[in-house]
């Protein structure tokens, strides 16, 4: 099959395209960052992910028979929002629809909901509804707490393990999270590329950590365990916007904290995930948390290749 993928040279986008190919797949990127390092010599042809060029997104992907779609905004920064997200997944499901795609599989969130005071899981809803109301196949899988080698979450707090003497916590920490490895979410989005029928599966590992306990499982893992001193959210959000002015990044949003507190990174369905984030982290104790993974630098500062 010919593949749509956006942002296969990211994260979760990397991971499924080396997954489709590896199938024997055709894939296509359309990706706002075409400069890039390209980990597929060549396999795979890059157009822009250009929202607004709607002729321009219909002839990249004429010829193909599903688009992954793994774009979303995390935070919002400049004309980049969550709201413009939703408007700007709008188009590109219209855009796929006018150049003959049959399916789509979309890459959302545990426990959307179009009823949230968090932005973000409002986001997620409504971008599901656009999915479903496109006449489209679809699959739709969220995930709660993706990890790997390039993730955001786990490597910096493994980070601010390996560089600080204590780690600062939001509240009493016994809020509950679900990690799943990234590379079993990007088998089930192969998978489902090549099915028919409509579905939206949770995709979630099998431990489920409170998140004193995660804090303690990657300190043990890269030999850095720290004492967790428990603060009061308002002023733990305030030493994370702290120290990401001193970083030049977004460590932790108002609606991350909101939603780690709610206990929405956790699934209430059997997990699909295979990969146990505890031997991960004992297989990647040195090098998870070595250097500091900047999500404004990742999206926003394109390097060269």
């Amino acid at each position: 099959m010919k593949i749509v993928v956006t942002g296969a040279f990211s994260f979760t986008g990397k991971y499924i395209s080396r997954r489709l190919l590896a199938r024997g797949d055709e894939v296509i990127t359309l990706t706002n960052h075409p400069n890039r390092p390209d980990p597929f010599a060549g396999k795979v042809k890059a157009f822009p992910l250009a929202f607004e060029d709607e002729k321009g997104l219909r002839e990249s992907m004429l010829g193909s028979e599903v688009l992954v779609n793994t774009y979303w905004v995390r935070f919002d920064r400049g004309a980049n929002t969550q709201e413009s997200a939703v408007v700007n997944t709008r188009r590109l499901v219209l855009a796929a629809q006018s150049a003959g795609i049959g399916r789509v599989v979309h890459i959302s969130i545990a426990n959307p909901s179009a009823a949230s005071p968090l932005p973000y899981y409002r986001g997620k809803a409504a971008n599901e509804e656009i999915l479903i109301r496109s006449g489209l196949t679809y699959a739709i899988l969220r995930p709660t707490l993706i990890f790997g080698r390039e993730d955001i979450l786990i490597n910096n707090m493994a980070w601010l393990l390996r560089h600080f003497p204590f780690f600062i916590q939001i509240g009493d920490g016994q809020y509950k999270v679900q990690p799943v490895f990234v590379d079993d979410l990007a088998e089930v989005a192969a998978e489902v590329c090549h099915l028919q029928q409509n579905q939206i599966r949770d995709v979630a590992g099998g431990e489920i950590f409170t998140f004193d306990d995660l804090v303690h499982q990657i300190g043990q893992s890269i030999g850095r365990p720290r004492p967790v001193l428990h603060a009061p959210p308002p002023l733990a959000l305030a030493a994370s916007r702290g120290m990401g002015l001193f970083l030049g990044d977004r460590l932790l949003t108002q609606q991350e904290m909101d939603g780690l507190r709610q206990g929405l990174l956790v699934s209430a369905e059997a997990p699909l995930g295979r990969t146990g984030l505890t031997d991960w982290l004992s297989q990647n104790r040195e090098v998870v948390g070595r250097s500091y993974a900047s999500e404004i630098a990742r999206h926003y500062r394109s390097p060269m290749r």
